[in-house]
């Protein structure tokens, strides 16, 4: 953070030393776009410098190097006037952003193409390939921003973000041929036992590229793992969000599915929240193939799943259960679904899985799966649920619903009851909501 703040106090400052000179572009009606042309034109500029430097001298002439790093940083200053003639001047746009940021990509690989271009004619091959190397990890520190940033996600750290790398270059650049002027472009340092040489006059310039083919990689690294870390999470939030949204919508199907008769239980209009309902439930009987009822507050009535059999008595592979309900609160009447009921809330699909298998589950919860299994024992189908780990066949779902509002309800828990199909032991397992 330390490193942050300081890092914009300098921008700060020279920020306040070339005001002037913006204000001056703006008198004269140079727009953000024409600016950010002329930081191309001069990188283009860059790498005509180091190409020809490349065809004209020696191997020893380092001059054009020093040329190269001056015209480096007036293109960098250039880089900054287009951002502040747009703020100061009021021509904020968001195709000049855009427009900027694609230049910038392109002075960038320009630049670097002049200066490997003169690493390979001169043979330092070495170099050369740091350079590029150097030239990937600016991409990726560029792209890494925008890319997270498209995705919401702020990425602007780093030690080799696009000023420090235009610093970097230009100013070794320029210390590297001041310095071949005077000690000459072949000095050499080495070590006794050593063939090679350990330093030379070329190292002021291309250690900085090799140290930041380094930095800029590790800076689009750290950035990617910044971003990770911020999407992880916002993913996170968004299953939560989503988990959350599930149980809210399932239950507001249940009770808009009771509320769309009009029939709300005494119990729970008098406001008695004792646990477990005070609703006296029935229990279905005289049903010949019933598989399981699903049952909930705040009424008694019920929701029965059938075995579907056709006129000769099989089933129907493409849609083994019937759902209705039995309206007890209607003196028992059976009733169709409605459609809403049967498309978004208690409606089952279906999927055949093997002979006589099928995998069930209700349309508004696909995640809790049951299965239609005929047994071996009885020779009759049963549906069976795994709940709290334990394998059970399956007889009557209840849903607690204590409190809440219409669009709100307050379910407790989900309640399966059945047998152990090992021994027919009757049990009851609870799901919290």
């Amino acid at each position: 953070m330390a490193t942050i703040k300081l890092r914009d106090r300098l921008q700060q400052g020279i920020y306040v030393v070339i005001n002037p000179f913006v204000r001056t572009l703006i008198r004269i009606g140079l727009t953000p776009n024409a600016i950010t042309t002329i930081g191309l034109v001069l990188n283009l500029g860059v790498a005509v410098i180091f190409i020809f430097g490349a065809e004209k001298s020696n191997r020893g002439d380092l001059s054009f190097i020093g040329w190269g790093g001056a015209l480096v940083l007036v293109a960098g200053l250039f880089d900054m006037l287009d951002g502040q003639v747009a703020r100061l001047g009021n021509m904020s746009s968001t195709f000049g952003a855009l427009y900027d940021s694609v230049l910038d990509r392109y002075s960038e690989c320009v630049m670097f193409l002049g200066i490997c271009y003169y690493l390979v004619a001169h043979h330092y091959f070495l170099s050369s390939l740091f350079a590029f190397i150097a030239l990937i990890g600016s991409m990726m520190v560029s792209y890494t921003r925008a890319r997270a940033e498209g995705l919401g996600v702020e990425c602007k750290g780093g030690l080799m973000q696009r000023p420090e790398r235009v610093i970097t270059i230009g100013v070794c650049a320029i210390a590297c041929g001041i310095t071949a002027n005077f000690v000459g472009g072949d000095y050499k340092v080495y070590i006794p036992g050593i063939s090679l040489q350990v330093f030379e006059t070329m190292s002021i310039f291309t250690i900085p590229i090799t140290i930041m083919a380094i930095m800029t990689n590790v800076t689009a690294i750290n950035r990617l793992n910044d971003a990770k870390r911020a999407l992880n999470l916002r993913d996170q939030e968004k299953r939560n969000s989503l988990k959350s949204g599930k149980v809210a919508v399932v239950a507001l199907l249940m009770v808009f599915s009771a509320f769309s008769f009009g029939n709300v239980s005494s119990a729970i209009a008098q406001g008695d929240k004792s646990d477990p309902s005070t609703i006296k439930f029935p229990t279905p009987k005289g049903i010949k193939n019933q598989l399981f009822y699903l049952q909930r507050d705040p009424n008694t009535n019920t929701i029965i799943c059938e075995l579907n059999l056709d006129e000769n008595g099989q089933l129907v592979d493409n849609e083994p259960i019937k759902v209705y309900w039995k309206r007890y609160q209607e003196d028992g009447e059976k009733k169709e679904l409605n459609f809403i009921q049967r498309k978004f809330a208690y409606g089952i699909q279906s999927e055949q899985i093997g002979k006589d298998q099928y995998k069930l589950n209700f349309v508004s919860y696909k995640k809790f799966p049951m299965y239609l299994v005929k047994s071996k024992t009885d020779n009759k189908y049963h549906v069976y649920v795994t709940a709290n780990k334990k394998k059970m066949q399956l007889e009557r779902i209840f849903v607690r619903i204590e409190g809440g509002t219409f669009w709100v309800p307050n379910v407790k828990y989900v309640e399966f009851k059945g047998t152990n199909p090992d021994n027919n032991a009757s049990f009851t397992e609870r799901i919290k909501i």
